[in-house]
């Protein structure tokens, strides 16, 4: 059975110049995100999935945006960041995902390929229980 740092390196080739120390200690603070009993055979690969999202969205190892090989975990930098900047009128955005995911739950998720990877494979496998809101031994 492949790790889940293997698995990593195969789905998020993007990582490849961050260090194998880097990514292991992303896999074990995503760890207890991602439920071993739900996901069953395909934990894994769900553990990849959603850290190299956690690690997409915290800049890490992105040059471009000049963030460090562990990136800001989940501080107030990953809610704010910027997003784009233009010279000329002077406008600014910032990266409004934290706030969106207060909206939607999975909102957040929607922002990497790997969130909706993620996602499709917890739509798979974690399936969740539904209350209608009746008693029990109700007819």
């Amino acid at each position: 059975m492949a790790t889940p740092l293997s698995i990593f390196r195969v789905v998020a080739t993007e990582f490849a110049e961050v260090a194998g120390e880097t990514v292991l200690i992303w896999l074990e603070l995503t760890a207890p995100l991602v439920s071993r009993k739900r996901f069953g055979k395909v934990y894994n690969q769900a553990l990849a999935l959603l850290t190299a999202h956690r690690m997409k969205t915290a800049s890490v190892g992105s040059i471009e945006t000049g963030g460090d090989e562990l990136g800001d975990i989940g501080g107030v930098g990953a809610a704010f960041k910027i997003a784009s900047y233009a010279s000329g009128g002077e406008s600014i955005s910032f990266n409004s995902g934290t706030l969106t995911a207060k909206l939607s739950p999975d909102a957040e998720y929607a922002q990497t390929v790997y969130g909706v990877q993620y996602l499709t494979l917890r739509g798979l496998y974690a399936i969740p229980i539904i209350n209608a809101g009746e008693a029990s031994g109700v007819r």
